[in-house]
């Protein structure tokens, strides 16, 4: 059987914000999820090879081999990401395949310099087969074996998935979207039926690393918490890593582009709740002082 390989989108070889320490990130291509407020489209779909991009290329770094696939050339790339504005498929031709042993040794070249690796996206668990594999050789590997493991998710992969993926990896960072079926439905295209039901899973297995909410002001249903939310809150160990993310504007297209960004005084308010509901772990944005300018 072939060894699977993954679509990567980009690695960061350092990150201070994707868990705890200095951590290695590896942003895999393709979503599951299309949330109106990304503010990384273009790693929602994964490359189709159209070709429509390449004519608009205007270093010339995108050309079609003679298999049909697209290719980049990174040292053309000026970065300029016009390929990206005129996907229509929210991908990116600007991305790598990596076998389990390549992606292992970016890993093991960075071992001296990080504490732990992290899994983003996109949404990783969308290239499950990869993922297994790849942590597999990373906890088997004694260069890599005492880096900490963890994955940030949307929490819709399924359960028999996360018995699979949760003994390989130290904890998840799942990101809670909207409460309510409705509302999740409305900003990501999807219901949260799994999505809570990956919480309850996580929250049994002891692998929640982190519960993310992002708030939008007026969109999401946190302001004021639901009552079966609060309950959920008040249900947690105190020292339950708690994020609160304040959605802003960068990278976002279409609609969502014209959504209030979170103020200072939003995120202060939800965090007195989580507070009020027994919470003690909470983290708010660094620059949340810098966040009460007007909205225009």
């Amino acid at each position: 059987m072939n060894s699977p390989s993954a679509i990567i989108n980009k690695i960061l070889t350092f990150s201070a914000v994707d868990g705890p320490g200095n951590r290695l990130v590896v942003f895999f291509q393709g979503c599951n999820l299309a949330c109106l407020n990304c503010h990384n489209p273009y790693t929602m779909g994964r490359c189709n090879d159209c070709g429509d991009c390449i004519p608009h290329c205007p270093q010339q770094a995108l050309s079609m081999d003679d298999t049909g696939t697209v290719r980049w050339d990174a040292d053309l790339c000026s970065q300029c990401d016009t390929c990206l504005s005129v996907c229509t498929f929210s991908a990116s031709p600007k991305t790598l395949r990596y076998s389990v042993s390549e992606l292992l040794d970016v890993v093991q070249d960075n071992t001296p310099f990080i504490s732990g690796i992290t899994l983003s996206g996109g949404e990783a668990t969308t290239q499950l087969p990869f993922i297994l594999a790849f942590l597999t050789a990373l906890r088997t590997n004694p260069a890599t074996a005492a880096l900490s493991c963890l994955v940030d998710s949307n929490g819709l992969l399924g359960k028999t998935a996360w018995q699979q993926l949760l003994p390989l990896v130290d904890g998840v960072m799942l990101d809670i979207k909207a409460w309510h079926t409705d509302q999740h439905k409305a900003i990501t295209g999807s219901h949260n039926h799994r999505v809570k039901a990956s919480l309850d899973q996580l929250i049994g297995s002891k692998k929640l690393a982190e519960l993310r909410f992002l708030l939008i002001p007026s969109v999401t249903d946190f302001d004021p918490p639901p009552d079966d939310l609060l309950l959920m809150l008040r249900g947690l160990s105190p020292e339950t890593p708690i994020r609160i993310n304040g959605f802003q504007h960068h990278g976002v297209v279409g609609a969502a582009a014209f959504w209030p960004p979170a103020q200072s005084d939003d995120i202060s308010r939800f965090q007195q709740v989580l507070h009020s509901a027994g919470l003690l772990n909470v983290k708010i944005p660094v620059h949340t002082e810098k966040m009460s300018l007007p909205f225009r």
